[in-house]
């Protein structure tokens, strides 16, 4: 597919030409292709051959033969045996950087590392490392990586494999401050919190230290500084972006530095985990992750970094943001009460939606970003998403859920409903979540980026392995907490009863 490099984009890229393309239109990257071997996912239906997969667990292995007995759908048991290790099998580059574990991890069809998606990649496969030294391993290379990609460029979202890799096709004329081994320059205050997540997970998970030496401590001074320089007390900073798109939520306004915004205290965000730009820059869910990151981070370096001046910085820093959070990232509504906002501007005006990315007001929970005073909140904020008052909450033939502005309207994102899922306490709802998740992989046993809301045959990213370990984690914590929900056995394309 020829496309002029002016308006080539990640986007444009991922989708092709039409909204309602399948999967076997997807045209996918050059630089993926000459590097990475990709399964033909429009007609695969189960894992790559044992030898093509890039990495494998004997503990994930035998999770995956444990639990998929447990579940009586022989459709849904598939799916979870696809899925979980598809990370694994598929995305992961496992090498070494003087002599310390160095993991490459992509998202699935651009040949390009995430800081967001490859920490949420690994997430799903902590309580597996205590029983597999090698999987250990994989992940401390993770988290060296993600911290010689933060001292590269704190700003940036996404990361080449080396500084001489051939750069991502639609970023050559964006107009930023573009490093060596920057692959997209977007600025997103989540990219860094969910480093921190994944090293606070590990951490936690394995009580290994080994991952956290001067470097990652420089680089997270680097987190915390930049936090800070983008509260934008003083001036707009140093970051500014701008790209030539026919899509307006790939580029900033006002020369790249976004839309104004009162300083508050709130961090300032270009864009959202959907890498698409921010209407209000003081983008509350990644604020509301920014204050549980410097938690975890003021934990860390004292106990580990052994310094108590920057871990009482870090705190400070999330007190000042929640309590900007608390004064201006609220607000009311007739139908769902006293909500958090989607972004602000400080200015009284706010942006009242939800997208289905991570964070948003219904993965708040899951991230752990909802202290037991913010319980009530974050209740009405989630009920107000997965109703019809949110815009971009779509209800079809298919399944219901949350989509967003990066597709389109009437495309749900498999992982709205898989949130939705890890985030319910009703069996009910849990049940309809794994019916609509079973129902809606156009017979391929696996997650999509997105799906048409009446069609679930028109989907978008056929390979996209966040979504796909997403779902294997639901099913591992249904296993351990709630074995009776996957005892039932689904009738195909039963209508929604919501």
């Amino acid at each position: 597919m020829k496309m002029d490099t002016a308006i080539f984009t990640r986007r444009t890229l991922l989708r092709g030409a039409a909204a309602t393309i399948t999967a076997a239109a997807i045209p996918r990257s050059g630089a993926t292709a000459a590097t990475t071997h990709i399964p033909d996912y429009t007609t695969l239906t189960s894992r790559p051959p044992l030898a093509e997969r890039r990495f494998t667990s004997p503990a994930v292995e035998a999770a995956i033969r444990h639990v998929s007995a447990q579940i009586a759908d022989p459709e849904l048991s598939r799916i979870f045996s696809n899925c979980l290790p598809n990370t694994l099998d598929t995305t992961v580059s496992p090498s070494t950087d003087d002599g310390k574990p160095d993991t490459f991890v992509i998202t699935g069809d651009i040949d390009a590392m995430w800081l967001r998606d490859s920490s949420a990649q690994m997430w799903p496969y902590l309580p597996f490392c205590k029983e597999d030294s090698r999987l250990s391993a994989l992940i401390e290379g993770v988290i060296r990586r993600q911290t010689r990609c933060i001292l590269i460029d704190p700003y940036a979202n996404a990361f080449l494999r080396t500084a001489t890799s051939k750069p991502l096709p639609w970023t050559v004329h964006d107009d930023t401050t573009m490093k060596p081994g920057v692959g997209e320059r977007k600025w997103e205050i989540d990219s860094l919190c969910y480093t921190v997540r994944l090293a606070y997970g590990y951490w936690q998970a394995t009580g290994n230290t080994t991952p956290f030496d001067a470097d990652w401590l420089q680089a997270t001074r680097g987190i915390v500084r930049t936090f800070r320089e983008q509260q934008r007390k003083h001036s707009p900073g140093p970051y500014h972006f701008q790209r030539a798109s026919a899509q307006p939520t790939d580029t900033l306004p006002l020369s790249g530095f976004g839309n104004p915004a009162r300083p508050i205290g709130l961090i300032y965000s270009g864009f959202r985990p959907s890498d698409d730009a921010c209407i209000f820059p003081l983008f509350v869910p990644a604020n509301l992750f920014a204050v549980t990151s410097l938690h975890q981070l003021s934990i860390m370096v004292d106990k580990i970094g052994n310094d108590p001046t920057f871990a009482n910085d870090c705190t400070a820093l999330a007190d000042e943001v929640t309590g900007a959070l608390t004064l201006y990232g609220q607000i009311n509504t007739e139908d769902h009460g006293r909500i958090w906002a989607y972004e602000v501007d400080g200015y009284n005006n706010s942006l009242c939606m939800d997208d289905a990315n991570a964070p948003g007001l219904v993965s708040l929970e899951y991230l752990g970003c909802v202290t037991l005073a913010q319980r009530a909140i974050y209740q009405r904020s989630r009920a107000f998403a997965l109703s019809r008052d949110n815009p971009y909450f779509f209800s079809g033939a298919a399944a219901e859920g949350i989509g967003g502005p990066h597709i389109g309207l009437g495309y749900i994102w498999p992982m709205s409903i898989i949130f939705r899922a890890l985030t319910s306490t009703s069996d009910a709802e849990i049940l309809q979540c794994l019916r609509w998740l079973r129902d809606t992989t156009a017979d391929t046993h696996f997650m999509h980026e997105s799906f048409e809301k009446d069609d679930p045959a028109k989907y978008t990213r056929p390979w996209f392995a966040w979504a796909n370990t997403l779902f294997g984690e639901l099913i591992l914590k249904l296993a351990a907490q709630k074995p009776s929900v996957l005892r039932h056995v689904f009738v195909k394309n039963v209508p929604s009863t919501n």
